[in-house]
């Protein structure tokens, strides 16, 4: 039997080259492997600003760039979150066993109420027990994520098993996180510092015309060079490499830095490679991407077929529920 994994992506606007390299990559990889459900997760996005002139455009943006990077309708569910209403039955009744405790304590409710202190809402606390619904819903095996997620899927796993014990049941399979050959790729931002992240105002997106994307490339956050032979690189520029390293040929990465071990390094030819590199990777997915975003037919159709794959597992699955929890219709 093939294993289920389930992934999805906050609309919250335009996928850059961390979703790329972070999570794209191995959806296209995956649905050649497993039975894959990947959504957008629309109702996640409502716990920090939604702007309701956004919402559509947003899921409508994000639908087209998976579509451009290769996801295939045929092979996986695809579909949008506000789709599959179940989900939000199965949320509200995970919620009646998840405590408050717990909830407060996880590090991604920390981190927002700090950033949003005059935003603190509900759904921000139970921001793992929506994540939850969405992975249990479809039984998942596997769920491919970042670092920063972790924590959330071992809550998954905690719910899964509370469930299961409760009610007496094997109803939900606990997942396990997706193993990534290799080590996970953590895209920094132009910054200089941390991840890439739209909140963060240091993304490179994946449909960024050529003098956009080259201009932002070229404002990315260096030093005044290096001074001593073979020094320590500095985080600001240790960054620059691992771009680069993702996105440029092995030699090319060679050549800069033999420059900057002897001193010899000028970060605006540097740039200009960097930029260049990336709009190799990104330029086809970026026209792929605007032919696929004005045919509303083909998204609307691709939506629904996502939409009732999905409805379909989570019904199933939601019967299931309700039947060990003790709903029964007269």
């Amino acid at each position: 039997m093939k294993q289920i994994v389930v992934s999805g992506i906050r609309s919250t606007g335009n996928l850059h080259l961390g979703n790329y390299y972070g999570a794209l990559r191995n959806f296209i990889q995956m649905q050649n492997e497993y039975e894959c459900y990947f959504f957008i997760a629309d109702y996640h996005s409502l716990t920090t600003h939604p702007d309701p002139a956004m919402l559509h455009p947003n899921v409508k943006s994000i639908l087209a760039e998976y579509l451009a990077a290769g996801l295939d309708p045929e092979k996986s569910a695809i579909y949008i979150q506000s789709d599959v209403p179940e989900v939000c039955e199965l949320y509200t009744l995970l919620n009646m066993h998840a405590y408050v405790g717990e909830l407060e304590r996880t590090v991604s409710f920390k981190d927002k109420i700090r950033k949003q202190p005059e935003n603190v809402n509900a759904g921000l606390l139970t921001y793992p027990v929506l994540m939850a619904a969405d992975i249990l819903q479809h039984k998942a095996n596997l769920v491919p994520v970042g670092k920063d997620q972790l924590q959330h899927l071992e809550m998954t796993r905690k719910y899964a098993r509370r469930f299961n014990t409760i009610y007496n049941t094997e109803l939900f399979p606990e997942p396990d996180a997706y193993k990534f050959h290799g080590e996970p790729i953590k895209i920094p931002g132009l910054d200089g510092s941390g991840k890439m992240g739209k909140s963060e105002g240091n993304c490179i997106y994946l449909n960024d015309e050529d003098k956009v994307l080259t201009k932002k490339v070229m404002r990315a956050v260096t030093d005044q060079g290096p001074t001593e032979m073979n020094q320590t690189k500095p985080e600001v520029i240790e960054n620059l490499f691992t771009l680069m390293r993702v996105v440029s040929a092995p030699d090319v990465v060679e050549h800069f830095n033999n420059l900057y071990n002897n001193c010899e390094i000028r970060y605006g030819d540097m740039k200009k490679q960097l930029a260049a590199d990336i709009l190799t990777v990104t330029a086809p997915i970026r026209e792929r991407y605007n032919e696929i975003v004005k045919d509303e037919d083909y998204l609307r159709k691709v939506a629904a077929m996502g939409a009732e794959k999905a409805r379909e597992s989570s019904a199933r699955t939601l019967e299931e529920v309700r039947k060990a929890m003790g709903f029964r219709r007269f």
